[in-house]
């Protein structure tokens, strides 16, 4: 275990508490206020209240026109909560672009009318910082920021520049960051948790879809704060969540140093519900875990990284299903067979990983009963599957999990790709036939064919793409889609307007989802939750 990891490990060991209200973690949650007017900002700073805000972040340089002896006195006579002033220049990601002098003697007239926090550039504030000394209120704090838009750098420098910004006179310290990959975050996590140590207040974020688990689990290393935006879409920095998504979505307040860590693995994987049903989950159980969205390139370098038990299991889902297994400790014989996990447990004793593959188990499932449903078989009877000719499309993870479920039922399998080499080499694999994906618009060897997508073709947001011509379709009884965004597919729509039963992803989610949950928390599965979820989509 390298250094990164030891001290992730290491959060667990408490951190300490302010003297604010006792909760899970004391991290603060901060809502940037960006508009064009004094008047619209009144307005955003009482919905950030209602939406749970502790601070607002007043971004002076939003303004369109600024009087500053006047507006502020409105802003810090206004806001009905503590306020952080920023008045952000061009040269660090802002847009104020006028006069240095005038700009910090309006951040120094906040300060003189109230303002609890202001946040200055680590360029300018040892020169800020001399100004306002013996003028400092006594409950008046200092940020001193350095953001880097560019890169994430090596953990030495990130301590020497946390170290440059203490030297400032900084009472708290605020770097930010930027994610190349999602490796680059635990980097941050190291030195946040560092800091904490050093009893140094600390704003460590990193920006980017890549540093998104940076702004939920900052709690979990001890973050003085973290940032989340009053209405989608409207971000003072790339990435930023919303404080709904924070609060109701991550359970943000619960999250102390031992959270254990679970999440998606994926590219892309901001579609995914997963986050949505696992948090709900825990929260209704009462389990002390978060699930996050991991958006990962590389799975290996992903699970290297972080490695400490704190990142307690995974979900797999396209495209790395394949290679997880490879990073496996150990292997379930089943998903060994297919050739692919989606599911990753970490054994807390050792560290050690267990793969699984549970995307048969649903999606076989949901398959037989739609099925059943539209023959009226009996669910005591064999598999109605046996015997039938089972066309899956995609040769990646999920198709072979399906294929190898479908033949464990005693179908007939075609395996069906774009590049018939793959197809021939699953097809091999478990005893089945090969074609191209252009040879299924001609393929008619019987009717009442399954067919299966297990591609990511149709998914949100190319919604109108489809594996399989609509008029191909007329040759089978039942079409199962893996993509569940959209709920109804193209491909699904198609095929229940040429007779077909359907079966959609959300029923192969639900059933797979179960057994993940089981063995991420060791408890039931609270089912009737997860389909009241699934339902809402």
């Amino acid at each position: 275990m390298d250094s990164t990891n030891v001290l992730l490990a290491s959060s667990s060991a408490g951190l300490k508490m302010g003297s604010r209200e006792v909760r899970k973690n004391q991290t603060l949650l901060c809502a940037p206020i960006m508009a064009e007017t004094v008047d619209k900002m009144v307005i955003n700073m009482d919905t950030a209240k209602q939406s749970g805000a502790d601070l607002v972040e007043i971004r002076l340089d939003s303004l369109k026109s600024f009087n500053p002896y006047e507006d502020l006195k409105t802003l810090i006579k206004e806001c009905p909560l503590p306020t952080l002033f920023t008045y952000r220049p061009k040269w660090e990601g802002g847009q104020y672009d006028g006069d240095e002098k005038k700009r910090l003697d309006a951040l120094r007239l906040a300060m003189e009318f109230g303002a609890d926090y202001i946040d200055v550039e680590l360029q300018v504030a040892h020169e800020f910082n001399e100004s306002i000394f013996g003028k400092k209120p006594e409950k008046f704090k200092v940020i001193v920021s350095s953001h880097n838009y560019h890169d994430t750098p090596s953990v030495e420098d990130l301590g020497n520049l946390v170290a440059r910004i203490q030297k400032t006179g900084a009472d708290i310290v605020k770097i930010a960051t930027t994610a190349l990959e999602i490796s680059d975050v635990a980097r941050i996590f190291q030195i946040t948790v560092h800091s904490q140590v050093s009893s140094v207040p600390i704003i460590a974020i990193v920006m980017g879809e890549r540093g998104f688990i940076s702004r939920i689990l900052c709690p979990k290393f001890g973050g003085f704060l973290s940032f989340g935006t009053i209405e989608s879409g409207v971000v003072s920095a790339p990435g930023q969540p919303t404080m709904k998504d924070l609060l109701t979505l991550y359970n943000f307040r619960e999250i102390g140093p031992d959270t254990k860590v679970f999440g998606i693995i994926g590219k892309p994987v901001g579609h995914s519900k997963s986050p949505i049903l696992y948090n709900e989950a825990f929260k209704s159980v009462g389990f002390n875990g978060v699930y996050v969205p991991f958006l990962v390139d590389d799975v290996a370098k992903f699970l290297q990284t972080y490695s400490s038990i704190d990142f307690a299991g995974f979900s797999c889902t396209i495209p790395h299903k394949e290679d997880a297994l490879k990073c496996c400790d150990e292997v379930d014989p089943v998903a060994k067979s297919i050739g692919a996990v989606n599911c990753i447990i970490r054994r807390p004793t050792d560290g050690k990983m267990f793969g699984y593959n549970t995307d048969y188990i649903g999606a076989i499932s949901a398959i037989e009963d739609g099925l059943r449903g539209s023959h009226n078989i009996s669910a005591t009877a064999d598999s109605p599957l046996a015997g039938k000719l089972f066309v899956v499309i995609g040769a990646g993870g999920a198709g072979k999990a399906l294929a190898y479920g479908a033949k464990e039922k005693g179908a007939r399998v075609v395996i069906a790709n774009r590049t018939y080499d793959r197809a021939r080499e699953l097809a091999n694999t478990i005893g089945g036939d090969a074609v191209t994906l252009a040879d299924l618009e001609n393929f008619h060897p019987v009717d009442g064919m399954i067919l299966a997508n297990t591609t990511s073709i149709g998914m949100q947001p190319k919604v109108d793409e489809t594996p399989i011509p609509k008029h191909a379709l007329r040759f089978y009884s039942l079409v199962f889609d893996a993509v569940y965004t959209p709920k109804i597919t193209r491909l699904l729509r198609e095929a229940e307007e040429s007779g077909a039963t359907i079966v959609s992803g959300s029923e192969m989610f639900i059933g797979q989802a179960y057994e993940q949950f089981e063995r991420f928390t060791g408890l039931p599965a609270p089912k009737q939750l997860f389909r009241k979820i699934m339902a809402k989509f």
